[in-house]
């Protein structure tokens, strides 16, 4: 790798704690390869519930919530090797309820699209990244934010290397692909809940998989091998205090197993002005030989 032109990632997650449930080993792996990673939140994670059973009737959590779930996030950056930034919206929750209630005013998801997109725009064009990572159209789960996140992060692509489109917001700069994270499908969790049953173990995927509704799979176009770097993925979620139960489903299998059984992170590749022969396992290739030649 050319030390004049480093690879560079750009994950854009809509909350704090998304980014270390969704790529996070990938991103780390990188970083140790000398790729400079950058993370987008779009959002402070203001109105997300406090899940950990231990802080969630901590009233001084409540009060702050907004600079505790900033902190958890340095913390969390610290911890994968990433840069970081914020987008600055403000989150809009996640409604429940039959009719569901309006979307509170001045949220993320209410942000008109041509105008969410700009700072991140601004970013792309600062940053330069050759590879970004996002949600698909439905958001990975319909939460409006990731809604949200998806639309205004293929916006931004489109337009950052445009120089008709934002032209105050910076030198034009055109990322090369675009991925959206795959995060459980349907065959991973088949595999890992039928690995812990292989090794007497009780499966925390069962009720999961009874519960599955059947929909159209995702394409995993891309699986990175990064299983070493699982355990700093779940240190960086651990890292989000606020929003993991430390004894909860995601830290149920033992590690050994995860690493064996299903050892990669996941991709659907949505966007691509490089040649590339699918499947990958690399979200730079394709953009190796044209960076690093």
């Amino acid at each position: 790798m050319s030390s004049a032109e480093p690879l560079r990632l750009m994950a854009v997650h809509a909350h704090p704690d998304d980014e270390s449930s969704k790529g996070a080993a990938t991103m780390a792996m990188y970083v140790t390869a000398g790729v400079e990673v950058m993370v987008v939140t779009c959002t402070g994670g203001e109105r997300g519930d406090v899940l950990n059973p231990g802080l969630r009737d901590d009233p001084e959590i409540a009060a702050n919530i907004h600079a505790i779930r900033a902190a958890e996030m340095e913390a969390a950056r610290e911890i994968l090797g990433v840069q970081q930034a914020w987008l600055g919206f403000v989150d809009s929750g996640l409604p429940s309820g039959d009719p569901l209630p309006p979307l509170p005013d001045g949220c993320f998801a209410l942000a008109p699209i041509e105008e969410a997109a700009a700072p991140l725009v601004r970013l792309m064009r600062e940053f330069r990244p050759h590879v970004v990572t996002t949600y698909n159209e439905e958001g990975g789960y319909p939460h409006p934010d990731h809604i949200a996140t998806h639309k205004v992060s293929v916006a931004a692509f489109e337009a950052a290397g445009d120089p008709e489109l934002y032209p105050d917001l910076g030198e034009p700069w055109q990322p090369l692909k675009l991925y959206y994270d795959v995060t459980f499908t349907k065959e991973k969790t088949v595999a890992l809940h039928e690995a812990c049953l292989a090794n007497g173990l009780e499966s925390p995927y069962a009720e999961w998989l009874d519960r599955w509704q059947d929909r159209a799979s995702r394409v995993v176009t891309t699986r990175v091998p990064c299983s070493q770097y699982f355990p700093v993925r779940d240190a960086a979620l651990r890292a989000h205090a606020t929003q993991i139960d430390p004894d909860g489903f995601f830290f149920k299998m033992p590690m050994d197993l995860q690493q064996a059984t299903w050892p990669t992170e996941d991709f659907e590749l949505a966007r691509s002005l490089v040649d590339t022969e699918l499947p990958e396992d690399d979200l730079f290739a394709g953009v190796r030989d044209r960076v690093c030649p």
